[in-house]
């Protein structure tokens, strides 16, 4: 689950098959029951039928660590303090240089490749806001310049950030699809 709104669906689905959810955050479950492994069968049922996936090997866990690391860093308020091998390293506890092989044999991108799209998804989101100007959107997403930002925007999408601010139509990607 990439957003409160697909936790509150899931928890409602599950609520309705008879499970007691304790909690759910971004890409993790925790039942307040421990559950057999029928049970188990028709909780993974419920997960697909509502359109999330059950991640239960520790790879797949892993590269869905560091999608929700930076998800999270691309929609904090501040900037890391540090660069981003750094942080995810840190935070999953193992060597950059392994997690960086796994996340791209499984994802098909580097870690950093996805950093960006995830960076101008937001992007994307703070410009149909209209709530900040171009330069704020780039400060915010810690961005070297404004122009750096426009030309990785462009990049991109192969529109400028101005012209996809004037065009405003529905031009953004589900997180969870990139």
């Amino acid at each position: 689950m990439v957003c409160s709104h697909c936790a509150e669906v899931l928890e409602e689905k599950l609520l309705e098959a008879g499970f007691k959810v304790q909690k759910i955050e971004l890409g993790e479950l925790y039942l307040a029951e421990k559950i057999n492994e029928i049970e188990y069968n028709r909780l993974a049922s419920v997960i697909r039928e509502n359109g999330f996936d059950l991640i239960n090997d520790e790879n797949s866990r892993i590269v869905e660590q560091i999608k929700q690391l930076i998800i999270q860093q691309v929609r904090a308020t501040k900037p890391m303090d540090k660069n981003l091998s750094d942080y995810i390293a840190e935070k999953i506890h193992k060597d950059y240089q392994q997690l960086s092989r796994l996340f791209s044999a499984v994802e098909g991108k580097s870690i950093e490749r996805y950093f960006i799209l995830q960076k101008i998804e937001r992007a994307k989101e703070l410009i149909v806001y209209d709530e900040k100007t171009l330069s704020e959107i780039a400060l915010e997403l810690d961005y070297s310049s404004q122009q750096h930002f426009s030309r990785q925007f462009k990049k991109e999408t192969g529109l400028s950030p101005s012209h996809f601010k004037d065009i405003k139509e529905n031009k953004r990607t589900s997180i969870d699809s990139i």
